[in-house]
């Protein structure tokens, strides 16, 4: 199946079957969100969730979290992953919104992405999620999902796996499609063990052809290879029978 085809079966059934995905994150502004996302950096969303209201409660702006400390924000984030270097980076983040920013999270890319914290793939959930702009976040769900269904080829990085999805998605669909991927990922093409069983994808993917289809040819060809050698064992047999009764029958008439 060209690649073309991939895109337009993917864009139609999402379009159709989910057609307004949402962050699983809760976040009442901008800001929080800001917070979440960095939060989530290899951690669950669920655990995100459990950790910000009391986190939100106590730094409710931007202005609160940059007088605060990262041994102070560390106490409310001690659950999550890598909680020392993120309560460090939350920290200098708050700083940064309240003295270069105005205490307003920004929309540009580059800005933020010069935040603590904030990387590529974190500016890109704010810029589209926020800002409504047609980028798109490639995280380990994205980039697994991506590369299964056959969207990307030789994608090696997040940034080639961006840039990839970002020109064959039509632009209207390239933030929504952020999502499409990550709960596909999250709930059914999930790292270990796939669950292709219930995939409304599986009629092109490339992934489930591959698998499936060379699995198929291989058994079918193993289950004649060892016909084969049964057969042959068989008739191998059946000759040193025949020759067994051939010379008993021999040694009875002497």
């Amino acid at each position: 199946m060209l690649k073309a085809d991939r895109y337009r079966h993917f864009v139609d059934y999402f379009s159709k079957n989910q057609p307004n995905p949402v962050t699983e994150l809760h976040y009442g502004n901008p800001f929080e969100l800001l917070v979440a996302v960095i939060l989530s950096a290899q951690c669950t969303d669920k655990r995100i969730n459990q950790v910000t209201p009391k986190l939100f409660e106590r730094f409710p702006t931007p202005e609160a979290l940059a007088a605060s400390t990262p041994e102070e924000v560390f106490t409310y984030i001690r659950s999550v992953s890598y909680p020392n270097n993120k309560a460090k980076h939350l920290v200098g983040m708050g700083k940064m919104l309240v003295e270069v920013f105005n205490s307003e999270v920004p929309s540009g890319i580059d800005n933020l992405q010069k935040m603590p914290g904030v990387g590529r793939k974190t500016a890109n959930v704010i810029a589209s999620v926020i800002f409504e702009e047609p980028a798109m976040a490639v995280d380990t769900h994205v980039f697994r999902v991506a590369n299964r269904i056959g969207l990307t080829n030789n994608a090696t990085t997040p940034l080639a796996v961006e840039k990839q999805l970002t020109q064959h998605i039509p632009k209207e669909y390239i933030g929504v499609a952020h999502h499409w991927l990550i709960l596909h990922g999250r709930y059914i093409c999930v790292a270990r063990n796939p669950k292709c069983e219930i995939c409304p994808l599986t009629w092109f993917c490339r992934y489930y052809e591959r698998n499936n289809t060379e699995t198929a040819l291989l058994k079918a060809e193993a289950a004649k290879v060892k016909k084969a050698k049964e057969a042959k064992k068989k008739t191998a047999l059946n000759k040193i029978s025949k020759e067994l009764k051939k010379r008993s029958a021999g040694n009875s008439e002497e």
